[in-house]
C-alpha cells in the first residue's frame, strides 16, 4: 500500500508550482515552440523531458489542479498537470471545464487521452460533448468513442453504440468537421470498419 502524499499548505503547493514554472521555462527551447506553433501548440518544452519531469514528481492531484489554474506563458504546465493528475479524482464537471479551457490542441489530445478516457464519466461525458455545438469540444467525443469500440469483442458492437449509426454520423459530420473533428472522426471510423 502506497502512503498518501502528506497536505501542503497553500504557500508551499505555489512555491512548487513556481518552482515548477521554472523549470520548464529553463527546458524552453524557440526551436522546438517554433515546430509547436506550426501545429497550433505554444509550448517549447521537448515532451520527453516534460514526461521525465512528471515521472519524478509522480502522481499529485493537488499539484496538477494548481499547475492547471496557475497562468502561464504558455501550455507546458498544463500538459505536466495531466501527466501528474489522477483521473478518477475529477469529477465529470471538471473534465468538462478543463476541456473548454484546453488552450491548445495538445492540451486538448492529452486531457481526453490522459485524462477522459480513464476516467469514471467519459461516456457520460462522451455522449454530452457529441450534442455541443463547438466542434472542437464535440470533437473530443471521438476518441473516448473509438476506445470502446477497440475494446469490444472482437465481431462484437459496444454495450449502447451502434456500429451503422454511427458510421452514418461519421460520414454525415466528416465535410464539415474542422480540422481536429475530421481527425477524430477518421480514427472513429477506422475503429467502426475494423469491428
Amino acid at each position: 500500500m502506497t502512503a498518501a502524499a502528506p497536505q501542503r499548505t497553500e504557500a508551499e503547493l505555489s512555491g512548487e508550482v513556481a518552482s515548477l514554472h521554472e523549470e520548464l521555462a529553463a527546458l524552453a527551447d524557440a526551436r522546438m515552440r517554433a515546430v509547436d506553433e506550426k501545429h497550433g501548440d505554444d509550448h517549447a518544452v521537448n515532451l520527453t523531458k516534460l514526461r521525465a519531469i512528471a515521472k519524478r514528481l509522480k502522481t499529485q492531484p493537488d499539484l496538477a489542479r494548481a499547475l492547471w489554474k496557475t497562468p502561464a506563458q504558455d501550455s507546458a504546465p498544463k500538459l505536466l498537470a495531466l501527466r501528474v493528475s489522477r483521473p478518477k479524482q475529477y469529477e465529470k464537471t471538471e473534465l468538462d471545464a478543463m476541456l473548454r479551457e484546453a488552450p491548445t490542441p495538445k492540451v486538448h489530445e492529452w486531457l481526453v487521452s490522459c485524462m477522459v478516457k480513464k476516467s469514471p464519466h467519459r461516456d457520460t461525458l462522451r455522449e454530452a460533448w457529441f450534442a455541443d455545438p463547438d466542434p472542437v469540444v464535440a470533437s473530443a467525443g471521438w476518441a473516448p468513442t473509438s476506445d470502446r469500440i477497440t475494446k469490444a469483442p472482437d465481431g462484437e458492437a459496444p454495450e449502447g453504440i451502434d456500429l451503422d449509426e454511427l458510421l452514418t454520423t461519421i460520414e454525415s459530420g466528416m465535410k464539415d468537421a474542422p480540422a481536429p473533428g475530421r481527425a477524430a472522426l477518421s480514427t472513429a471510423a477506422r475503429h467502426v470498419v475494423a469491428a
